[in-house]
């Protein structure tokens, strides 16, 4: 972490943010050139950074630790984020407590003096921030937004008029662009739509014609994803199983079509995001599955027990915010082997160019189709 181009230089100091969880191979940098734009900008025309200063979206905690003299609230629906925030703070020797980490579930601060906004890939999210925001929001509020060119589109920008007020944006710099908002205090702004809930499809088992209840921000939030689909026409009949987890859970619709077809099961929902967590227990109780879930925000697998689940399904992701990695798959592909008992199954559904079936025997020494079609696979692995 000594090279140049790993130190983010800031009107506030070097600073040498990572992600997390860190790791030495992986290349990707903790910031972009739009972190680095903003905070230049607050620096040049000389933004008072005085009062509530709020920053949402900050992906790995870059911006805060910049700021950190200025205590600003950082939120984010990130629990990687949120580690990674606590790390850099520590990295830069600020101050224990100048942050005030809240996630997307918390209530946000009843006055907003800064609002700095890193828009984030889904524009539900942001919707859902921006008018849980907007009521602290007043006339001097500062409103200020930040991403590189590829992620602000018009309807970003009609996102901020409709909320906040008049926008307008700046010239791009190293492929990255600002936001400009004015707080109007006569702005009628529309009810919040989010969570939404809508209702399966006759065909995917358990869960058919049941209801599904998505924060915004979840994967297809307003409508069931293709993979997932498939996912539930072949899942496996857990019966037997203990313990199973819904790994990644999202919405929490495979575990809770588990429980539904196998009310003994005890069903882990886990996944690194607030609002996915939130969604998938209010799935699961709208649901009216039997009481035995457990619902978890955090780091993959972290903290369950070696040799103590029967089932894991997975569905992994396979970006991180813009760029494609397999890093996380691997990770989930790694925790699940540690965690299942002998004889323990993994079951996984991807898109078939992704290869994961060579990961599978990589580690599991097996892997087997269950099911494909043109562009999803299904497979199991086996813990010997």
């Amino acid at each position: 972490m000594n090279d140049r181009s790993d130190r983010m230089t800031t009107p506030w100091g070097e600073h040498v943010p990572a992600r997390f969880p860190e790791d030495p191979r992986d290349r990707l940098r903790a910031w972009d050139a739009s972190d680095e734009y903003l905070l230049g900008h607050l620096a040049e025309q000389d933004v008072p950074l005085s009062g509530t200063v709020v920053v949402v979206g900050d992906r790995w905690g870059a911006l805060v630790t910049a700021l950190a003299a200025h205590r600003p609230v950082q939120i984010t629906d990130s629990y990687l984020t949120r580690e990674a925030t606590r790390a850099n703070l520590e990295r830069a020797g600020a101050e224990p407590g100048s942050v005030r980490l809240l996630t997307t579930q918390d209530p946000p601060p009843d006055r907003v003096d800064v609002l700095l906004v890193r828009v984030p890939k889904s524009l539900a999210l942001l919707e859902d921030q921006l008018l849980r925001l907007a009521p602290a929001l007043h006339e001097g509020t500062v409103v200020v937004g930040t991403g590189m060119v590829k992620e602000i589109h018009t309807s970003t920008l009609r996102l901020f008029e409709r909320i906040v007020g008049p926008t307008r944006t700046s010239l791009a710099e190293k492929k990255a662009r600002l936001i400009f908002a004015t707080p109007d205090p006569a702005l009628k702004r529309p009810d919040n739509p989010w969570p939404l809930t809508y209702r399966l499809p006759d065909d995917v088992g358990p869960l058919s014609g049941r209801p599904v209840v998505n924060h915004a921000g979840v994967f297809c939030a307003d409508r069931l994803d293709i993979g997932t689909r498939f996912f539930l026409r072949h899942l496996p009949d857990a019966g037997g199983a203990r313990r199973v987890v819904d790994l990644g859970c999202g919405n929490g619709v495979v575990g809770t079509a588990v429980a539904l077809a196998d009310p003994a099961a005890e069903v882990l929902f886990t996944d690194e995001s607030f609002q996915a967590v939130a969604s998938a227990e209010a799935t699961y109780q709208a649901n009216g599955a039997a009481e035995r879930a457990e619902f978890r925000v955090g780091d993959g697998l972290a903290g369950v027990p070696d040799d103590s689940v029967d089932l894991v399904l997975n569905n992994p992701p396979f970006h991180s915010h813009q760029a494609t990695t397999d890093a996380t798959a691997w990770r989930m592909f790694t925790g699940a082997r540690r965690v299942l008992r002998p004889g323990g199954e993994l079951w996984v559904v991807g898109n078939r160019h992704l290869g994961y079936h060579v990961k599978l025997r990589r580690l599991f020494g097996n892997s087997h189709l269950v099911a494909s079609d043109r562009k999803f696979v299904v497979l199991k692995a086996v813990k010997k």
